[in-house]
């Protein structure tokens, strides 16, 4: 069984990516549900701010590969079953986590969309929408404090999401194949 992670800015498109491999049968674990059930645990209000301090928080508590170390069960009780993809691996310390977890098995997919594509499809999707500056400093956190140029960089496969739907289908269907 494999595990592919998505990594990639906010809004580029990693979580349509994942439901495509989702679709074609592999499990779904997706990182950020983690920031999702602490909120909920804490009785904050799910935004961009409490988002953010939630998953710094939880990084001071148990390091930078947090999210991997948190979903790490899911992973492997998904693996139990079928092939999983990961939606939105964080950091370079979660990519050697996983790396070191799977060797052979683990492979990584970039999902890579400039900054204007990225923060119009932010500002305009129904979920957690973000207004261009709460997507710049996002973008900010994410590359100065998350490390997360590197799991992009080290990517085994980069797709491009300027174009339609339709395009990163067939881009991810490409990817899909070269890992049969």
């Amino acid at each position: 069984m494999k595990v592919i992670a998505i990594v990639g800015m906010a809004g580029a498109g990693k979580s349509e990516v994942a439901r495509l491999f989702e679709q074609s049968g592999f499990k779904k674990v997706r990182f950020g549900d983690i920031t999702d059930e602490e909120i909920k645990n804490r009785g904050l209000e799910p935004n961009e701010e409490n988002e953010c301090y939630i998953r710094e928080q939880l990084r001071k508590e148990h390091g930078m590969a947090a999210y991997a170390k948190l979903n790490l069960p899911r992973v492997e009780n998904s693996l139990k079953t079928s092939d999983v993809v990961v939606d939105g691996l964080y950091s370079w310390e979660e990519y050697n986590l996983l790396k070191d977890c799977y060797g052979e098995r683990f492979a990584m997919v970039a999902v890579w969309a400039s900054p204007a594509a990225r923060y119009r499809r932010l500002r305009n999707r129904a979920k957690r929408p973000l207004v261009i500056e709460e997507a710049a400093s996002r973008d900010k956190a994410e590359i100065e404090n998350s490390n997360k140029g590197g799991p992009i960089a080290m990517a085994d496969f980069t797709i491009l999401n300027e174009a339609s739907l339709k395009e990163l289908e067939r881009e991810t269907g490409r990817v899909m194949s070269a890992l049969k």
